[in-house]
């Protein structure tokens, strides 16, 4: 598996984050959708990582700079054929060595409450992180989860 620095310009990865954000508006009440559209992706702030099998699309994942020492994990997705083999393990570990690399000292994320996002929830704990309180501008809701680690 190829992960690759991407600039979200290739169809199939535009068309895998709008069904993440369509995926997020039918999980979620829309005042508590913290996913980031693909203008937003593009940001200064933002790098966004896709997976590729051979030429296929994997998945992907983005990390977001909330400062110099803060980051935080958007937009994790894996493709519908891919899931269950491993992909949303690689893609996070690429993203935390490069958080590392960049000199962030932890990486947080925002994930729903929801059923829907148990099996995200448990791939963070896996992979060590916490339930911690809002961070950024997020605020307290019954349909966030927050989680944080050191890198």
């Amino acid at each position: 598996m190829e992960i690759k620095n991407d600039d979200l310009s290739d169809g199939e990865v535009i068309s895998l984050m709008e069904e993440h954000l369509s995926d997020m508006y039918a999980t979620s009440p829309p005042e508590c959708v913290h996913a980031l559209d693909i203008n937003a992706l593009k940001g200064p702030r933002v790098t966004f990582f896709s997976a590729w099998e051979n030429e296929t699309l994997a998945g992907c994942i983005a990390i977001k700079s909330l400062s110099s020492e803060d980051a935080e994990i958007k937009s994790m997705r894996t493709a519908h054929s891919f899931r269950g083999k491993g992909v949303a393990s690689k893609l996070l570990l690429h993203l935390l060595n490069f958080a590392k690399q960049q000199g962030y000292t932890s990486v947080s994320l925002e994930t729903g409450t929801q059923s829907y996002f148990a099996p995200a929830r448990k791939l963070y704990k896996k992979f060590g992180f916490m339930d911690c309180g809002p961070f950024s501008d997020y605020k307290l809701n019954a349909n966030s989860q927050f989680m944080t680690r050191g890198v």
